[in-house]
């Protein structure tokens, strides 16, 4: 173990190794897809165009899960189980990850289920609660990637050896 524990870095010139940057350089195409999730989502809740937007909605959580499932096993799998070694998962940083991904997963899940048959014969109250469920996910993601890139992502660079950077960096390409 070296470096600081705390993980906390004002240096705005700290270089994250390569497996952590490629986790950081996954966010920035997740928060696009999320704000045109959220844009949509404001939209139905709005009554514009309730019912295309609805199943719009839909199509776009879909491609939206299909990106963050590989992403979050990544981070589920292989950066927090090598980082639980050092800190535990029961309480701290780890089991927040954990708490607020499996939290959107719950949002987005709900959705889909709701969904499942379609998105026809909703009434406008059903279709902006369901909306709701994506706004719900896309706060909580967009607040769980900054605590990542900036406590996260930083505690880990400090925490790991370069054998375990290069393992992570690795163990990532794999899925």
């Amino acid at each position: 173990m070296t470096g600081c524990m705390s993980g906390i870095n004002q240096d705005s010139s700290f270089t994250l190794s390569a497996g952590l940057q490629q986790l950081k350089n996954e966010h920035p195409p997740l928060l696009v897809m999320l704000a045109n999730l959220l844009d949509i989502s404001v939209k139905i809740e709005e009554r514009e165009q309730m019912e295309e937007n609805f199943s719009k909605l839909r199509k776009l959580v879909i491609e939206f899960l299909a990106e963050l499932e590989p992403h979050s096993e990544r981070e589920e799998g292989v950066l927090f189980e090598m980082m639980a070694v050092y800190i535990g998962r029961e309480m701290g940083p780890i089991a927040v990850m954990e708490y607020e991904h499996d939290q959107a997963k719950r949002f987005i899940g709900t959705f889909l289920h709701n969904t499942k048959d379609g998105t026809t014969g909703f009434t406008n109250e059903k279709m902006t609660e369901n909306a709701q469920m994506i706004k719900n996910a896309n706060y909580t993601l967009v607040g769980h990637f900054a605590k990542e890139e900036s406590i996260l992502f930083p505690m880990a660079e400090n925490m790991f050896s370069e054998e375990e950077k290069q393992e992570l960096a690795e163990r990532i390409k794999l899925i």
